[in-house]
């Protein structure tokens, strides 16, 4: 069974300007395990698309399932709490809370979980150390890299082993090798069983998916699968290359 069952799957707007269709009766399955990059221009829909499989927003019209359960027949509190335990989120800004340190901005889903304090502390300390930052647990955000920081993004969102990790342009506010890093991570995550969709715009981050789906206009206007290009070989290649101060 598909982790993802989106059929006729529409979301219309009512503007002041009118109406505005930005999702039109789109049909796709993702299935658990893949690594899925949803591409499309502004305006193409993809957005749209998350926020609905993610459960941020409600459909127009149309089915979705979530691991077996229907969406659209729950109520707030119930999409809510399938959120919390099915559901991870990556953005492009790390919504990191900055006065608290790593570990307590990794605990927060948790504590909306009612999990109690001890085994927060264990799961967003076992997190951090799933994305390489376990000597970094006691750090606030401004004491941390870009890519640092989004890593703590990550392991929050990993951090209730959420059935789906969804990554809003997860990359774009980092530089490119530490955006490789990034890319490493998921296709790591990936490989031990975490079905991940990327949002992009990005080309080059598309490349590391095994499956890219592209929006336009509200519909899927291509969808296919490829092999995935290795962002560990490429980060490899990058630390073999001579540096531009060697080079001169």
């Amino acid at each position: 069974m598909a982790l993802i069952e989106a059929r006729a799957l529409s979301r219309v707007y009512d503007l002041d300007s009118g109406r505005v269709t930005a999702l039109d009766r789109v049909n796709l399955d993702i299935e658990a395990g893949e690594l899925v990059a949803v591409m499309g221009p502004s305006g193409s829909g993809k957005s749209t698309f998350m926020n609905l499989i993610g459960c941020l927003d409600r459909p127009t019209g149309g089915q979705y399932r979530l691991d077996g359960v229907e969406v659209e027949t729950l109520s707030g509190d119930g999409l809510a709490e399938l959120r919390n335990r099915k559901l991870g989120f990556v953005f492009q800004q790390f919504n990191l809370l900055p006065r608290v340190d790593a570990c307590a901005n990794v605990e927060l889903p948790m504590v909306y979980a009612g999990v109690d304090r001890k085994a927060r502390r264990e799961r967003a300390l076992a997190a951090l150390g799933r994305v390489g930052l376990a000597e970094r647990a006691h750090h606030r955000p401004m004491q941390l890299s870009g890519g640092q920081q989004q890593r703590v993004a990550i392991a929050r969102a990993l951090v209730n082993q959420p059935r789906l990790l969804l990554a809003d342009e997860p990359t774009g506010a980092l530089d490119s090798r530490t955006a490789l890093e990034i890319l490493g991570l998921f296709q790591d995550l990936n490989r031990e069983g975490v079905t991940v969709v990327l949002v992009t715009h990005d080309a080059e981050v598309a490349r590391h998916a095994r499956r890219v789906v592209r929006f336009r206009d509200g519909h899927v206007i291509a969808d296919a699968r490829q092999e995935p290009a290795d962002a560990r070989a490429a980060l490899a290649e990058l630390d073999r290359a001579p540096s531009t101060e060697a080079a001169a």
